[in-house]
């Protein structure tokens, strides 16, 4: 029979904590990227016809650790690290269908 070593659970905890400060930063570098790279966009394009712009900001925004916290604090509603970065690539993905549509 195999049998786990002493320190399993320890290895364990130390995968989560290092796959969730992992996700965190991939989270705010997205969210500065995109909101970042959104408002440049409504900037330089303006508002109207909807630009990408706009879907790079609500990506951004999606993917944004404070925007879970703003939820959880205010609205009772405790958004996961998966449904938010789910939401993000939605708003990209949507992004991109928009600009081929618009061209």
């Amino acid at each position: 029979m195999l049998s786990q070593p002493a320190n399993a659970k320890a290895k364990t905890i130390r995968r989560t904590t290092l796959g969730a400060g992992l996700g965190w930063i991939a989270a705010w570098a997205w969210t500065i990227a995109a909101a970042v790279g959104g408002i440049w966009l409504l900037w330089t394009k303006g508002p109207w016809p909807l630009t990408n712009g706009w879907f790079a900001l609500l990506s951004g925004l999606s993917a944004c650790p404070a925007t879970a916290w703003f939820f959880e604090k205010y609205a009772g509603v405790t958004i996961s690290g998966y449904f938010r970065m789910a939401a993000a690539a939605f708003f990209f993905v949507a992004g991109k269908i928009a600009l081929a549509v618009g061209s």
